[in-house]
């Protein structure tokens, strides 16, 4: 063999690895974009489940009101009837309002928990990534 066949081997090889990092280079690009629609998509998902606690919130006390409002006038007339006195009665229908819009409070915000906000899969996801970007670069 010749010195010739030598360096045109060796420029043959420097190509072919120019190439395998190119694509290296190509694939991370696209594991990395892969995993910004992941995060996309459930950022989206999560935005759209806040959006939902907010509703939910928003309807709950919305349409609660006029509905415990006539209940606390029932209870308190209720109450007037069987002999408290008026100031007792409408008291305890107001501890009643309390704990009922305490629990409506409640439930949304814990349904606005962060922990249940974050993307999970995303996260999982980009660690598995980085150990992939390690393993390619050694």
């Amino acid at each position: 063999m010749s010195i010739e066949h030598d360096i045109e081997t060796g420029k043959s090889d420097l190509r072919n690895i120019s190439g395998l990092v190119g694509d290296a280079m190509a694939q991370v690009a696209k594991l990395f974009q892969n995993e910004v629609d992941l995060a996309k998509a459930e950022l989206g998902e999560k935005a759209q489940r806040l959006g939902k606690a907010f509703g939910l919130l928003a309807g709950g006390a919305v349409l609660v009101i006029p509905a415990i409002v006539m209940a606390l006038f029932a209870l308190s007339s209720a109450l007037i009837s069987a002999g408290w006195s008026p100031t007792l009665a409408y008291l305890t229908s107001a501890i009643v309002a309390a704990a009922i819009s305490g629990a409506l409070f409640a439930v949304g915000i814990k349904r606005l928990d962060a922990r249940s906000l974050t993307p999970q899969e995303t996260i999982r996801q980009l660690e598995k990534d980085k150990d992939t970007v390690k393993g390619m670069v050694r």
